[in-house]
């Protein structure tokens, strides 16, 4: 037994522990709000989720299993506890793998690094022998750094392209007291847009494709899905318009190319903005979610909110949201035009919803988690879920 009481700390947008029974409360409330499943068979769709221990991809795989009873595969790269605790993923897969266990589902995860080609190996030997084939591959991949297979590792970085960017940034002292600061953030250089590209690029998605459709396990109708983010004009400076949107530009663009493969349809999925371990490290991120929380309050809509929507359409139950460019729209709420004017009359001076950014960025690690005693000691050595 390794129980002990579990503190946050770290500095910034970085803790260095997690607590287990918040993470694991985390997912129950995710499941809660994915309701009840309608009529689901008991050999329900196989899907393989490569990032589902953490934001979108961890929505999906819940929403997926609670509400439409999905089996097959999730993939996660977590770190176990040492001396400090596991990662939080870590115990999100555990909860995680608990919930498939009580819903009755087939649902397993793989802890590996998913460009590894090991990992792709053991993934795809794992859906071979248990379910003969994948009708649905949603993908998503947040990573600082990527080994391709070549051998060769690429650093992804948070750069604008072209010219220095200034914005305005949200932090917190130690002590949780909000602050704002404007920083500036240097161009990329060429070399360093290429290897964003290569790391959060779209090139890993085809592998996976190309791995699958190799081994023979891509089933009729098979669609897959990359996760993907827009976002507003206010941080398209760092965002969209900088390393990250080349990146997720690229992404799109190979979409269109693996639709031309034969038994493949491949989209991706543009979201709406979330607290997020990604999406914190971006600068003026932080701020901007809060001021939409701030705007929209309750109607901000939750990765599993989105997630059922996703799902509902890669299953027929709705209609295909898509625009001009073929990429499906889950974040039209966002970007709505008085949205957007509301969040842009804040911009300028606001600090949006604070309190509730700053809970929501602490329960990313399991805290400030409604209705958890963060006294008691509790058991930060689990085993990685098998089922």
């Amino acid at each position: 037994m390794s129980e002990r009481v579990v503190n946050p700390s770290g500095r910034g947008f970085l803790l260095v522990d997690s607590h287990p029974t918040g993470c694991f409360e985390s997912v129950a409330r995710m499941r809660s709000e994915a309701g009840a499943a309608r009529d689901v068979p008991a050999d329900g769709p196989v899907a393989l989720i490569i990032g589902a221990t953490a934001g979108y991809g961890l929505a999906a795989t819940v929403a997926g299993l609670a509400r439409h009873g999905i089996r097959g595969v999730g993939l996660g790269f977590e770190r176990p506890a040492g001396r400090r605790t596991a990662t939080a993923g870590w115990y999100r897969a555990v909860a995680a793998g608990r919930l498939a266990r009580e819903l009755g589902r087939d649902f397993t995860f793989v802890n590996g690094d998913a460009f590894a080609g090991s990992t792709k190996d053991e993934t795809l030997d794992l859906i071979a022998k248990r379910f003969g084939g994948l009708d649905y591959l949603i993908y998503s991949v947040a990573a600082p750094r990527r080994t391709d297979p070549a051998g060769v590792t690429h650093q992804s970085v948070i750069k604008p392209l072209g010219a220095a960017h200034t914005t305005r940034t949200l932090e917190f002292d130690r002590d949780g007291t909000p602050a704002l600061r404007e920083i500036t953030v240097e161009p990329a250089s060429a070399d360093e847009a290429a290897a964003t590209v290569k790391v959060m690029g779209g090139e890993d998605w085809a592998l996976w494709v190309a791995a699958l459709a190799e081994r023979g396990l891509l089933r009729d109708g098979f669609q897959t899905v990359a996760l993907s983010y827009i976002g507003s004009k206010l941080t398209s400076g760092i965002y969209r318009s900088g390393t990250i949107g080349a990146a997720k530009a690229h992404l799109e663009a190979t979409a269109a190319e693996l639709s031309e493969l034969p038994g493949v349809r491949a989209l991706t999925s543009v979201n709406g903005a979330a607290v997020t371990q990604a999406s914190t490290a971006i600068p003026g991120i932080a701020l901007y979610v809060s001021l939409l929380r701030e705007v929209l309050g309750d109607e901000l809509q939750s990765p599993v909110a989105q997630s059922i929507r996703l799902w509902e359409q890669l299953t027929g139950a709705a209609p295909f949201d898509l625009d001009e460019a073929g990429r499906l729209r889950l974040d039209r709420w966002e970007l709505d035009p008085a949205v957007q004017a509301r969040v842009a009359e804040r911009w300028a001076t606001g600090m949006g919803d604070v309190g509730w950014f700053r809970a929501q960025f602490r329960a990313l690690y399991g805290f400030d988690v409604p209705g958890v005693d963060y006294a008691r000691p509790v058991e930060v050595e689990l085993p990685w879920p098998t089922t």
